[in-house]
């Protein structure tokens, strides 16, 4: 029951949210201020997970593909579409739940117990709208960015990890990269990647918009934010890929 009621609370937030735009002055100005705080901000560690992350995965590949059989360049083409297809949409905005979700928890949290959301709604101000909205799009613009730069750094780092260890040959790297391309697949992980961003920015601000008490609440919801987002991005991933891959 307490899932059909929260369920509920936050379809009509949204439903708020969507509703009655903010001012146009206000919301450009809160748009590049998101956009800074979503985006630029988040380009460093997504930067660092996905070198690490291309490193890994060809340094597990040429463990597992040492049957002389089997050629070079699989390992290229096999980084290539871990990385597109799972890996920087999925494990990527996995990482970002964890480090953008807590702060729009713990920032929307902190004006509802300091009663700013309330003095918004007094002042017949659409709180929702003027608070979340921005962020929504500010995600919407952001999410892509950030993991098409994702996949091309995981592919560099992979680069760079098969040629320092000497794990495969770089022009056997680089023609499994290009072998068996389907464009449709960054298609694919941008779909992925927009839906997570929703829900990510959507439930964190969810849950900082109803929270109750004071400074320990506001600790709570956060902790709840990153693991709802996180446990959404999961079950969308599962229905996103049965929908559009099979």
């Amino acid at each position: 029951m307490n899932f059909f009621v929260s369920f509920g609370s936050y379809l009509l937030l949204l439903k708020s949210t969507l509703g009655k735009p903010p001012s146009g002055k206000y919301f450009r100005r809160q748009l590049v201020d998101e956009l800074s705080l979503i985006g630029l901000n988040s380009l460093g560690i997504v930067l660092i997970i996905s070198v690490f992350m291309g490193a890994v995965l060809v340094i597990q590949a040429g463990y597992n593909l040492q049957n002389p059989l089997i050629p070079r360049f699989t390992i290229g083409n096999g980084v290539r579409e871990s990385l597109i297809l799972e890996f920087s949409p999925t494990i990527v905005s996995l990482i970002l739940a964890g480090k953008i979700g807590s702060s729009i928890s713990s920032q929307i949290g902190s004006m509802r117990v300091t009663e700013q959301i309330d003095a918004l709604d007094i002042m017949g101000i659409n709180s929702a709208s003027f608070i979340i909205f921005p962020k929504i799009v500010a995600a919407l613009f952001s999410f892509p960015f950030l993991i098409t730069i994702s996949m091309v750094t995981g592919m560099l780092g992979g680069y760079s990890a098969a040629v320092i260890w000497d794990i495969v040959s770089a022009t056997d790297f680089i023609l499994g990269l290009h072998l068996y391309f389907y464009p449709f697949e960054i298609i694919y992980a941008l779909i992925k990647t927009i839906i997570f961003a929703f829900l990510i920015v959507t439930i964190s601000a969810y849950h900082g918009y109803y929270v109750k008490g004071g400074a320990l609440a506001v600790g709570k919801s956060s902790t709840k934010a990153v693991v709802y987002s996180s446990i959404a991005i999961l079950t969308a991933n599962v229905l996103i890929t049965k929908l559009i891959l099979i």
